[in-house]
């Protein structure tokens, strides 16, 4: 399905690095990783009111480590998805039915995270929670498939294009018991041919995440790490966007944990 290449670390950044994945149909894209341990990271769901450039807003708060998170609409930046930051429901435009109630999502307790469909987190119970999608690995295993579990292709009105078609910009969070690790996949270049959901959901396995969470990809694209922007975000056309896409929510990665 896909193999990895030598991975390469930034200068700065802690544990990121950068390597090169090629797929069994010939493909191949530059993907950049970010990993955090579990015992010393705390998770933030923050909302970016208003919604702008992840590189900006990170830097202008010296926050160093973060990558954008789920959904949203267009022209008017409100998240899709169901939100809570700070144990409070957020403005949102639920997904359609019947799949608002198992899109795949991320709940954070106490600065950790757990990521599974919607059904198995109450919200009370969680003090910020994201909902994206789909979800790309559980029990260590890819999940995606073929058949369109969470709706994406028959709901892909809801985007600017059908997410689950073809190899895209792409950007995800995994975990473990151990690690948190971010990843972001250029893509819509001659260098850069981007992923397929499969393919990403094979990456995050193979990066050892035995839960992983598909976020907004294309344009919104951006993983910081070490306090610079380390992917390559491009417009529809492929254009290189300087600063990124607006983005309306962001997850952040805190170290050392708060005690």
């Amino acid at each position: 399905m896909i193999s990895l290449g030598t991975p390469t670390a930034y200068a700065s950044g802690g544990d990121a690095y950068w390597l090169r994945v090629k797929t069994d149909a010939g493909r191949a894209t530059t993907v950049h990783v970010a990993k955090h341990e579990v015992e010393t990271t705390s998770v933030e769901v923050a909302l970016l009111d208003p919604p702008q450039r992840l590189q900006v807003w990170a830097g202008s708060r010296s926050i160093s480590e973060a990558v954008n998170g789920g959904f949203f609409t267009k022209p008017e930046l409100l998240p899709l998805g169901e939100l809570a930051v700070a144990g409070k429901a957020g403005a949102h435009r639920p997904f359609v039915e019947p799949w608002s109630a198992v899109r795949g999502t991320l709940c954070v307790r106490d600065g950790r995270i757990a990521i599974g469909p919607r059904d198995e987190f109450e919200l009370g119970a969680c003090d910020a929670l994201l909902q994206a999608g789909p979800l790309l690995v559980q029990g260590g295993r890819p999940v995606v498939g073929d058949d369109d579990p969470e709706g994406f292709s028959s709901t892909c009105a809801e985007f600017d294009s059908d997410i689950s078609d073809g190899p895209y910009p792409r950007v995800a969070v995994g975990i473990s018991s151990r690690c948190i690790v971010a990843v972001s996949a250029d893509g819509r270049s001659e260098r850069d041919d981007g992923l397929t959901l499969v393919e990403l959901a094979h990456l995050l396995a193979e990066l050892g995440a035995e839960a992983a969470l598909n976020l907004d990809g294309g344009s919104s694209s951006s993983l910081i790490a070490g306090g610079i922007r380390r992917n390559q975000p491009r417009d529809d056309e492929g254009s290189l966007l300087e600063d990124g896409y607006p983005t309306a929510t962001a997850l952040v990665f805190h170290e050392p944990r708060a005690r």
